[in-house]
């Protein structure tokens, strides 16, 4: 079969691992295993970015004696062996080889780190091995936690730059009513320009897993917008990753077609809003400029105010005079040196074009 995507990151829920009592379902990630061999030898470079760890550790015995924190602290060091061990083996009878990449928030910070994972992922992509990738639960703790692996996954995505992230959940897509009701239908298709589905959405999350459909929606949305296709599909039915790369198959999901690539490094800024260390007010010319020409550039000349603690080199939020946020950015100078320059003509860009990611 004829693949159109070179390489394509593929995120597995916990609701597609796990059978309805909470344990891993061994049956569910041999098909998962299964199909993304065949897409591995057929030349496709594929990361799997899975959850479960958690659900996969859970123990009625110690969840009776321990706290909330405690619990998912014990139950993703118990889970992550067995999750992984099983993968490893599963690799292994297609004669293909895994390996682990547990990361935390913290671990997207800073440029470096960033850079280091994926140089990591690459190497192993480089001589066949395929990266699983999870987020360290038995640290990752209350803000330091990615929203849920949605998130993660689209950090990934763009990181390794792939051509298409597949979302697997148990339900078919995103509903344009209430999935329960007959009469609600998956949204097949979703441009640039028209991603905002939240009137469609439910609110109701995951039991095992953090997420929700409003949660993929959002990841979906400004993956694809940096250029990334994004496919949001029901795990849960057989042959379900072959099928929706086959374009001879009118699959049931929701896609979400992407807008024109943007750089590796805007694709970090784009999603480092988390650790935004302060904020760049410029005014309504400033605005309108870097709005209409991705070239442009934030000059001292056109900032009002800058606000919080920051050094060169850290990512701040650009707002507009009323205070909305229109961009996120590599700052080249301090908060300090930054105030200094407000207003001043000639100087250089407080954030070059190149750092500058236009929301």
């Amino acid at each position: 079969m004829q693949q159109r995507f070179k390489r394509i990151a593929i995120k597995v829920g916990s609701n597609v691992l796990t059978k309805k009592d909470g344990t891993l379902d061994f049956t569910r990630m041999s098909a998962i295993v299964d199909q993304i061999s065949e897409l591995h030898k057929s030349g496709v470079e594929v990361v799997l970015i899975s959850s479960g760890a958690v659900a996969a550790g859970k123990n009625k015995v110690l969840a009776d004696t321990l706290d909330a924190v405690s619990q998912r602290q014990l139950f993703s060091a118990i889970g992550q062996v067995k999750l992984i061990n099983r993968y490893y083996m599963l690799f292994r009878d297609n004669g293909i080889t895994c390996g682990q990449v547990l990361t935390t928030k913290e671990s997207f910070h800073t440029r470096q780190h960033y850079l280091n994972q994926r140089n990591c992922m690459q190497v192993m992509i480089e001589n066949g091995i395929i990266p699983i990738v999870n987020e360290n639960d038995t640290i990752s703790l209350t803000e330091l936690m990615f929203t849920d692996n949605d998130e993660l996954s689209g950090l990934v995505a763009t990181m390794i730059d792939a051509q298409a992230l597949i979302i697997l959940s148990n339900i078919d897509g995103i509903f344009n009513g209430n999935p329960a009701d007959p009469e609600s239908q998956v949204i097949r298709k979703v441009l640039p320009g028209e991603r905002d589905l939240s009137q469609y959405l439910q609110t109701s999350k995951s039991s095992l897993g953090r997420g929700g459909m409003q949660s993929k929606m959002g990841i979906a949305s400004k993956v694809a917008d940096e250029g990334v296709e994004v496919i949001i599909a029901n795990g849960k039915r057989d042959n379900i990753i072959l099928d929706l790369l086959d374009d001879s198959k009118d699959i049931v999901c929701t896609r979400f077609l992407p807008d024109e690539q943007v750089s590796s490094v805007k694709k970090w800024i784009a999603h480092s809003e988390g650790f935004c260390k302060g904020e760049i007010k410029i005014d309504n010319g400033a605005e309108k400029a870097i709005i209409a020409d991705e070239r442009c550039s934030i000059l001292p000349i056109g900032i009002k105010s800058v606000s919080g603690s920051f050094e060169k080199g850290d990512i701040v939020s650009v707002v507009s005079e009323n205070g909305v946020q229109i961009a996120l950015g590599k700052t080249d100078y301090s908060s300090a040196e930054a105030t200094e320059m407000i207003g001043k003509k000639g100087e250089k860009p407080i954030i070059h074009c190149d750092y500058l990611y236009v929301l």
